[in-house]
């Protein structure tokens, strides 16, 4: 069948559909009988083939209840990202490599309208007076809009893939990403509750890590989960709390922040508190939460590398509390945050732990530093591939107050 003729059959049974059904009346199933039947009556005396017909009924179910062209992008799991710019500029992302789409979206208004029923489904709002959101689709998969006039090439959506299985720390052995050893070590920190943030670069694979991290949760704590979209993924706590911010209405009221969510969560007598990502005067309130008898708080940061973490740290803290000075800061971070895993994705676009470092105090108007694993490339790597891994730096753990106190005697 020409691509012309069944767009103009789709675009026809769908108008029929539109004007003739009762949409909230019917289930999904019924909504497909209906599609079949209006299809029927369109080709009644015309050949169409079964799989032509079964396509057509697929896309125009899609187009009403789905999301259109998106459902099938979003149904290849080897797709990692999805970046729309405007309804004709379609990338995908597989296996770390970007490439454009051959497909694109009918016009500009049906990509709105698919925006609009994924913000809708969260409960979100996007429009001309609040043009920028952040929100998730029903399997999680984090989502962020920027609408016209902000951005000048019509509509921008940009998906990050949620995986369907949550990642644990044996996969991001296979990975190679960490070995057993290390694997054994990062689990001793979380049951002992050391303080951990998780840095790196954008798409570096933070809040995977943090998944795989919360599987060595003691199953009997309350734990208490705080995001700007809900992407966490902890399967194995039965007292779980998730909180998620929102955005202001067009009236501008109503926004909850982060920083409120830390506030309230710390009213609600969690164990641990999980924030997905820091990024802004909220730091000063995670850092008072890890001070504060919630030992074993995990976070995630924007970083280039360990150093650079505690200077984002700096500057998020003095952005809430610009009268702080910048000791009282550094001394605040030195007792909270005591383990930094620094994260990073490569040339060859694979994502590697190059970082494990411990957080030892203040001194002399410093934060000190001691690096217990560091990332080496070995003489197998190229420009176009890395080789290499995680290795011990010959510095013994300094503040081994809290893996005493849970009664393990050894040394790390």
């Amino acid at each position: 069948m020409l691509k012309e003729s069944m767009q103009d059959a789709k675009e026809h049974i769908r108008k029929k559909i539109l004007e003739n059904v009762n949409l909230s009346g019917l289930d999904d199933d019924q909504l497909e009988q209906s599609i079949r039947l209006e299809t029927d009556r369109y080709y009644e005396g015309q050949y169409i083939s079964i799989s032509d017909k079964a396509n057509l009924t697929d896309e125009i179910f899609s187009s009403i209840r789905g999301f259109g062209l998106l459902d099938g992008i979003l149904n290849d799991d080897t797709i990692t990202e999805v970046m729309i710019n405007g309804a004709k500029e379609i990338f995908i992302e597989k296996s770390g490599k970007l490439t454009r789409m051959p497909e694109e979206f009918e016009s500009e208004e049906k990509l709105q309208d698919i925006i609009q029923r994924i913000v809708a489904l969260a409960g979100r709002e996007v429009n001309q007076a609040n043009p920028i959101v952040d929100t998730r689709l029903p399997d999680g998969s984090r989502v962020n809009v920027v609408l016209p006039p902000i951005s000048l090439k019509g509509p921008i959506v940009t998906i990050r893939k949620f995986s369907k299985e949550p990642m644990t720390v044996e996969k991001l052995i296979a990975y190679r990403s960490l070995t057993p050893q290390i694997a054994e070590v990062l689990s001793l920190f979380v049951r002992a509750k050391y303080n951990i943030f998780i840095c790196g670069g954008t798409g570096s694979g933070k809040t995977t890590f943090l998944n795989a991290l919360s599987n060595y949760i003691p199953h009997d704590e309350r734990i208490i989960t705080i995001e700007d979209s809900a992407e966490l993924q902890i399967t194995n706590i039965e007292n779980l709390v998730s909180l998620e911010t929102r955005n202001a209405n067009t009236a501008g009221v109503g926004q909850i922040s982060i920083r409120d969510l830390i506030r309230s969560a710390l009213r609600m007598r969690p164990d641990r508190i999980i924030v997905g990502e820091v990024r802004g005067a909220e730091a000063l309130d995670m850092l008072q939460a890890m001070n504060t008898g919630h030992d074993g708080s995990m976070s995630t940061g924007h970083a280039n590398s360990t150093r650079d973490m505690l200077s984002r740290l700096e500057t998020m803290v003095l952005t809430g509390s610009e009268g702080l000075p910048l000791q009282a800061v550094r001394q605040q971070i030195a007792s909270a945050v005591d383990i930094i895993v620094h994260l990073s994705r490569l040339r060859d676009r694979s994502r590697k732990t190059m970082e494990i470092t411990e957080v030892v105090g203040y001194e002399d108007g410093e934060i000190i530093l001691n690096p217990l694993y560091v990332f080496e490339e070995d003489e197998d790597s190229t420009l176009e591939k890395v080789s290499g891994e995680l290795k011990r730096t010959g510095n013994s753990l300094k503040n081994d107050f809290k893996l005493r106190l849970m009664g393990y005697r050894d040394n790390i």
